[in-house]
């Protein structure tokens, strides 16, 4: 019942995942709201609380993804596409890949292109790797954006075939900012190799209380005793993002033991 949009998605998301049933009145009404992204995140928890894939009608997500002029509703309508698990839902998302997007700025064009790939890779279509892989490599600032998104996408489908390309952005003389360096520790945790915590020492005490957060996810993916006293005094941080982080990270690593 949050009044940022954004919040309202996240939750239906979650209802979804956790299957929180009690919660079904509430998400049906929501499939009604005038924002496309609850909407379309409430399309998605209804669908996993009946228990098939196919007792929902998902056309108001392929309206979204194929014919909304925001790109940004368009590639959340693929992600939930993606998290569904339907393979019919395939040809359309490649139909919407080959969106031209107009006076769309490229970078959100390219953003948009990695979240059809990453729904396309949880529906059996591997081959849509390699264009993940590709913006591993960006050739301009303004693709670093896109690098931090597929290197979280490789850790979310569990791409062990890019560990040595992960590896080398956090290796690479060309220094990487913050974001990038610690989502390809996380990417790496989440793919068994949990030695990335001396990433997140770099960055525990940054200025920045997004940074700080990040960080200490990272802590929380390694799943090591050891960074336990670090996330300790991470909970007596001003920014309550960087709080929650902290509290969850510890979370994550006591439940690995």
């Amino acid at each position: 019942t949050d009044r940022n949009e954004g919040v309202r998605s996240v939750a239906a998301m979650v209802a979804g995942k956790q299957k929180l049933k009690a919660l079904t009145p509430m998400l049906e009404v929501m499939t009604s709201e005038s924002s496309p992204f609850v909407r379309a995140s409430s399309l998605f928890a209804i669908s996993k609380l009946k228990g098939s894939r196919d007792v929902v009608d998902v056309t108001p997500l392929s309206v979204m993804l194929l014919e909304s002029e925001d790109i940004r509703v368009s590639s959340h309508a693929a992600f939930v596409l993606g998290e569904l698990g339907n393979n019919s839902a395939v040809p359309l998302l490649k139909q919407a890949g080959q969106r031209a997007w107009g006076q769309t700025a490229p970078i959100q064009r390219q953003l948009f292109r990695l979240q059809i790939a990453e729904a396309l890779i949880k529906l059996g279509q591997m081959e849509s790797m390699d264009s993940v892989r590709s913006a591993l490599y960006p050739s301009r600032p303004e693709e670093l954006e896109a690098t931090a998104l597929a290197v979280q996408i490789i850790g979310e489908v569990k791409d062990r075939g890019a560990i040595d390309q992960l590896i080398y952005l956090v290796d690479t003389s060309r220094p990487m900012p913050a974001e990038v360096r610690l989502g390809v520790a996380g990417a790496l945790g989440k793919l068994g190799l949990r030695e990335g915590g001396f990433i997140a020492d770099e960055y525990a005490q940054n200025e920045s209380s997004v940074i700080r957060a990040q960080a200490a996810v990272v802590y929380g993916r390694t799943g090591r005793l050891e960074h336990l006293p670090k996330l300790e005094a991470m909970l007596l941080d001003e920014s309550a993002q960087v709080r929650a982080g902290s509290a969850g990270a510890i979370l994550e690593i006591l439940g690995s033991r």
